[in-house]
C-alpha cells in the first residue's frame, strides 16, 4: 500500500522562504543588535551575507549606529528574520550628536 502524500504549495520551509528574500532588504533581530541590509546569500546554518548594512545597537553610552558595505553574520546570533524595512525610527538630534 502506498501513501498518498499531498503537499500544500503555500507551505514553505524556512530556508525556502529566506531564499525568496535574496536580493531584497531584510531586517535581522539579533541578541544585542538589529541589522538591516540587502540579503546576498546564506547557508544551511543561516550564516548570512548582507550588503549596504546598517547596524543598530545599544551600549552603556547610548544607542550606536554603524554602517558597513558588507557583513557576514553568524546564524547563531540571529533571533528573527523579517523581510523589508529600513530600521527603527532614529531621532535626528541623536544622529547629529553622534557625528559631532
Amino acid at each position: 500500500m502506498t501513501a498518498n502524500v499531498t503537499t500544500n504549495p503555500s507551505q514553505l520551509l524556512l530556508l525556502e522562504l529566506v531564499d525568496k528574500c535574496i536580493g531584497s532588504r531584510i531586517h535581522i533581530v539579533g541578541r544585542d543588535k538589529e541589522i538591516f541590509g540587502t540579503l546576498l546569500g546564506f547557508d544551511d546554518f543561516v550564516d548570512t551575507v548582507l550588503e549596504d548594512v546598517t547596524e543598530f545597537g545599544v551600549t552603556p553610552d547610548g544607542r550606536k549606529i554603524i554602517t558597513l558595505d558588507q557583513i557576514l553574520l553568524n546564524g547563531n546570533n540571529i533571533t528573527m528574520l523579517v523581510p523589508g524595512g529600513e530600521g527603527p525610527e532614529v531621532r535626528v538630534d541623536f544622529l547629529v550628536d553622534s557625528i559631532l
